[in-house]
Formats: C-alpha cells, structure tokens, sequence
C-alpha cells in the first residue's frame, strides 16, 4: 500500500508539480517498496505520450540531436520529458554526467522535464527502471518522451522495448558500419541517422547503410530512411522530426504500435514477477537453512551452483513454503 506521504506525492504530481514528480523518479530509480503500487496507481492514467528513442555508439553526437529535438517540439506548443541515460560513477552509483551540459538551455523551461539515470550495471544501455520513469512521464501528462541510452554500443538493444519509435545515430567514420552490423543495431532501427554528415565520408555511409537495408528483411508498413544530420548547427533536426512523425503514423495504421504495447507490457509482467521473486529468494537465503546451507556449499566450492539450483527447484516442500510467504507479503 502507499503511506500517506507517498499518496500526497503521487496527487500533487498528477496536479503538475515538477519537484513531486523529481521525487517519485528517485523513489522508483531506488526501488523502494511503495514502487509498485505508485505504478499500479498510475496505470490508468498511462496512454498519451509518444516516445523516441535515441541510441547509437559513443561519440554520435546523441545529446546535442536530442537538445535540438526538444528545442523543435517546444517550438510547436509540445511539453517533452528527456530520459538521458550516463554511465554510472564507480564511487557514488549515480549518473556521470548528470549536469547534462549540453541541455542546459532546456532547464528554465516548464515545458521540458530532464532526467538524468545511471545505467547500474545494466549491459543494454538503459536500467531497468527506465521504463517505470517513461510511464511517470506519461501520467504527468507529457506529450513526447525522448530516451537518450548511454551509448554502450554493441549490446545497446534495451530501448527497443521501450520507445515506440527508435532512432538509431552513428557518424561517418567506417567502423561504425562494420559495429552496426555486428550489434544488430541495424534490426532495432525505425530510424537511421548519419549525424555530423559535415564529415567526409558521410555520403558514403548513408548509401552503404542504404545498400544494406536493401539486402535485410523488409516490412510491408514501414521503410526505414536513412537521413544526415549536423545537430549542433540544427542541419536535418526537421527532417529527422518528420520521419518520425510519418512512423508514428505508419505504426497507428498498420497496428505495429498495438502490437508493439502488447510485448511491452508482457515484458514488463516478466521483468516485475522476476524482480520480485529474486529479491524475495535473497531474503529467504538468510533466514531458511537449507538455502543458506546450499549457498554456502556453492560459495565454499564443495557442490556446484547447477546441482544446487536443481536440488532447491526438485524440493517441493520448500517450494511450498516459499510461494506460501510470497502470498503474505502480496
């Protein structure tokens, strides 16, 4: 259940306070108790925003793309919420890069909410409560959701089940195709961008890029552009808004985005039945003996974790009596 301090946080955010909404961000980036509950309360609510995703190998220049997409969107009345995902500082945990410098001439502005998030150990370029911080964003009624990932490269693949529309970024240097290729950025793009396209060699990459889309499997709904961009002089920021309003579009009619919500949402019942479960098995670890004994065989290197793990899930008695108090912490 929510305390009553978490309730008022939850009204006064849906009244459109930014400091509330700043709070319930952090109480769900902690994974604190009341974390799902805040969720379910504001399931309802859910629906309205738009969401871009903007990933792509270090160096791409994704900051700068996403402070004049933002800059752009404001300029048509739109309120923007902006996920920025930075690597996580070895000493604090927290975001390196949270001043988001680059951005800093949204922070005035009402209509432009700014979140950074540190990865926290997670390999796919978002944590794994990005997600819950988009839907905060949605029930606080903004109209487009821009998730900037942190640029991991190879294993970047996280925000395909999170932005409705994902824009994939990379630069005219030619390791970046042969790092395409073999990250399977190529298959999770709606969108490719060759960004800094006042370098040599840009063209070229685009036809390249082209080539290869050519040769993938196609989709009958959709073509995936590949356009060039110099964001920090807002070369091509229009055009890249248009294509994505034109997926947005194409996804509505042929009913990708239904389908796409759909996996969404099975995604996200796995990862929270997952989550909960393996913080429940850690607390039992500590107070029931035969899981304690059979962690301590594993960590003392006397019995291997496979056998160990058989040996818990063939234990039916014990199986019994974990599901018995996960019914009681509900």
């Amino acid at each position: 259940m929510l305390s009553s301090a978490v309730e008022a946080l939850v009204e006064r955010m849906l009244q459109g306070n930014q400091g509330a909404l700043a709070r319930l961000i952090t109480l769900v980036e902690s994974d604190a108790p009341e974390t799902p509950f805040v969720l379910a309360r504001l399931y309802g609510r859910l629906g309205h925003a738009y969401s871009v995703g903007v990933t792509g190998p270090p160096g791409a220049g994704k900051s700068t793309l996403v402070d004049q997409l933002a800059g752009r969107l404001r300029q048509r009345g739109l309120s923007v919420g902006i996920v920025a995902v930075d690597p996580t500082s070895p000493f604090s945990g927290g975001s390196v890069l949270g001043d988001r410098i680059r951005m800093q001439r949204h922070y005035l502005d009402e209509g432009v909410f700014i979140r950074s998030m540190a990865t926290r150990g997670s390999q796919g370029g978002l944590p794994i409560t990005a997600q819950a911080v988009v839907h905060l964003l949605d029930a606080f009624g903004k109209d487009l959701i821009l998730i900037e990932t942190v640029g991991v490269g190879q294993t970047e693949l996280d925000i395909m089940g999170t932005a409705d529309t994902v824009v994939v970024v990379l630069v005219p240097e030619a390791g970046d195709t042969i790092q395409t290729m073999k990250a399977g950025l190529l298959e999770i793009a709606d969108i490719l961008v060759v960004n800094k396209a006042d370098r040599d060699g840009a063209r070229s990459l685009q036809h390249e890029l082209e080539n290869m889309l050519h040769l993938a499997p196609r989709k009958e709904w959709w073509e995936v552009p590949v356009l060039l961009t110099v964001a920090h002089r807002d070369e091509g920021v229009a055009e890249l808004l248009e294509a994505v309003g034109k997926h947005r579009a194409a996804c509505a009619g042929s009913g990708e985005r239904e389908r796409r919500l759909r996996r969404r949402r099975r995604q996200e019942l796995l990862q929270s039945v997952e989550q909960r479960l393996k913080v429940r098995l850690l607390e039992l670890v500590e107070h029931d003996h035969s899981l304690s004994g059979a962690l301590a065989e594993v960590e003392e290197g006397r019995l291997d974790p496979y056998s160990a793990a058989r040996a818990i899930l063939a234990d039916r008695a014990l199986l019994h009596k974990w599901f018995a108090e996960l019914e009681q912490v509900g």
